[in-house]
């Protein structure tokens, strides 16, 4: 392995470390839920989910979850507290 190799592992590996350096803007994620699979999109600080209760409530256990999952890195509901 050269050097060079060497050296980016060890910095993906700091960075890796140093949450707070690392900010989500836009992602899609597929959640493997007890009953079905959904769509977990997160945009801009909005959260949409495909789940029944999303729908309703505007958050779910699945939308909550990649917020526990990601604390820091992402905007949190406005009305939950991690």
């Amino acid at each position: 392995m050269d050097s060079g190799l060497i050296g980016k592992i060890e910095k993906a590996k700091r960075y890796a470390e140093e949450r707070d350096r690392i900010q989500f803007n836009n992602f899609e994620a597929k959640f493997k839920g007890e009953n079905n699979d959904h769509i977990v999109t997160y945009n801009d600080g909005v959260w949409s989910c495909t789940c029944n209760y999303f729908q309703a409530h505007s958050m779910c256990a699945h939308t909550m979850g990649l917020e526990f999952i990601l604390e820091g890195m992402v905007s949190p509901h406005e009305n939950i507290s991690i």
